[in-house]
């Protein structure tokens, strides 16, 4: 294989797109990463993706995010997806999601004047991090709250559903074959693991979609940590 430079811009938001806004996949995985409460309510087979970013510009190199209409019961929920490849842990990202949030509300309500009610929104955020996290997974956590009662109720609160990658083996990462390829993928880049077995799974290679298995070649070559001469090996004994 010649030597080239990957053509990828934002390589880590090119991947996870391309993986994770097919609702299959998207549903595959993420149907075993809430919990089994909600996600026995949800009917997974009918997610569809909602066109539109809400990521603040200045976060673009560091967070992507995909957005899904879902029935939830008899009613209709959406389920948003935040997608983290910055290095460092962030403690306020329930701040950024209650931002996030509440522009998918308003551009509800711009397309449906006549609504009454808003639809919930289940918050998850997916993070490519090397090494666990320990953050506030619940919006009340930010404030510094007295003892004494009586603030709470004056106080905004939403949980969000926080998966690590870093905390998930590779052989346990479920999902259709696209979306185990690119999730082990996006992990062994922060781990500098993308010569490994875990990744140049033979048979789950070629199982791939021929864009998806390209895509994956190309984000590889992206990272400076690998040997490319052994990359064009692996490449070639496919």
């Amino acid at each position: 294989m010649p030597r080239r430079k990957s053509p990828l811009h934002h390589p880590h938001d090119k991947l996870f797109q391309a993986g994770f806004r097919i609702p299959a996949n998207a549903a595959a995985f993420l149907r075993g990463q809430l919990p089994q409460a909600v996600s026995a309510r949800i009917a997974w087979s009918k997610l569809k993706q909602v066109p539109g970013h809400f990521v603040d510009g200045k976060m673009a190199k560091a967070e992507s995010d995909l957005l899904f209409r879902v029935p939830f019961d008899r009613q209709s929920a959406f389920l948003y997806i935040l997608f983290e490849h910055q290095h460092d842990k962030d403690p306020w990202i329930a701040l950024r999601l209650l931002r996030y949030m509440l522009e998918i509300w308003r551009e509800f309500l711009a397309k449906n004047p006549a609504a009454t009610k808003l639809p919930p929104i289940l918050p998850v955020v997916l993070a490519q991090n090397s090494t666990v996290w320990s953050i506030p997974t619940q919006f009340s956590e930010l404030f510094d709250l007295p003892a004494a009662d009586g603030l709470q109720a004056f106080i905004p609160d939403f949980t969000f559903r926080l998966i690590q990658l870093a905390e998930i083996p590779f052989d346990k990462i479920q999902g259709t074959d696209t979306g185990i390829m690119v999730l082990r993928t996006l992990k062994a880049r922060q781990s500098r693991q993308l010569l490994s077995n875990e990744v140049w799974d033979e048979a789950l290679l070629a199982r791939l979609p021929q864009p998806i298995l390209r895509l994956i070649f190309y984000y590889i070559l992206d990272s400076e940590d690998i040997d490319k001469e052994i990359f064009r090996n692996k490449v070639e004994g496919l």
